[in-house]
């Protein structure tokens, strides 16, 4: 089962891959654009930290780190998920979701997998050297503290991915949904900064409700801080979980779906 699906995105892959590559200046423009963003988040930072030392017990070479981690799960997210997930709504409307329910494949692994936006590649790969520059930087640091984040990345991925398509399912119910994104949009900026310069019961929110801070924050601490197993492995069973409800939470939404278009 599991070398079915992987071979299924395979082949979305290189149908996304071909597809972008044939207009190719906007498949440079979206990598420029994202520059662009990457470098106004460093910017801040850099600004912020020409007026102090520490920010929520980071110096400016551990926040470095937490961004270069940041961006390294916004790529990842970005090339699996974002274009579908953005798209979903207009596909709700339109009445593109009955075809993909008609696949006999799941429906889930349909709407969120189906397209790849090949150009974030390029960004994964300036995330990455971002990262790597980063951990250079800092003084006596453990390289094999990187083993953290062989688990902590994929649970970071998973838990970007299932609060985002708990969001975007509601689509399935209202059809419009596009103040819940920008809803979403507003929440996941929490996550872009360091969970440690939150107050204790915004960080704990951060942590378990809303589970924004687990994204980046988490496996910024397994290369920053002392190991905290107990927060490691929360990471670990909330991303499992949150994949279960997500899924559940669509089977849930797809009964109350009316075909848009009949």
């Amino acid at each position: 089962m599991i070398r079915k699906y992987l071979g299924l995105y395979a082949a979305f892959f290189r149908a996304s891959l071909i597809a972008d590559l044939e207009y190719r200046v906007n498949f440079i423009t979206r990598i420029v654009t994202d520059i662009f963003w990457y470098v106004a988040q460093i910017v801040t930072f850099e600004v912020l930290y020409r007026h102090t030392d520490v920010i929520g017990h980071w110096t400016l070479p551990q926040t470095r780190v937490f961004l270069g981690i940041l961006f390294v799960i916004d790529a990842i997210y970005m090339v699996l998920f974002h274009d579908n997930l953005e798209r979903f709504s207009d596909r709700v409307r339109k009445g593109e979701l009955d075809l993909l329910l008609a696949k006999p494949v799941n429906s889930q692994f349909m709407v969120s997998l189906q397209r790849a936006s090949t150009a974030i590649l390029g960004n994964f790969a300036l995330g990455l050297g971002w990262l790597i520059f980063s951990l250079s930087r800092l003084p006596d640091f453990s390289w094999e503290r990187l083993l953290w984040l062989l688990i902590l990345i994929p649970c970071g991925v998973t838990i970007l991915y299932c609060c985002r398509f708990f969001f975007t399912s509601v689509a399935v119910i209202f059809t419009r949904a596009e103040n819940l994104q920008f809803l979403w949009y507003q929440l996941y900026k929490f996550g872009m900064r360091p969970d440690s310069i939150y107050a204790p019961w915004l960080k704990f929110f951060l942590l378990t409700m809303l589970p924004v801070a687990m994204i980046a924050s988490v496996p910024a601490r397994a290369l920053l801080d002392p190991p905290e197993p107990w927060l490691f492995l929360w990471a670990a069973v909330l991303a499992v979980f949150l994949l279960w409800v997500s899924h559940r939470f669509w089977n849930w939404c797809l009964k109350q779906y009316s075909s848009a278009s009949s």
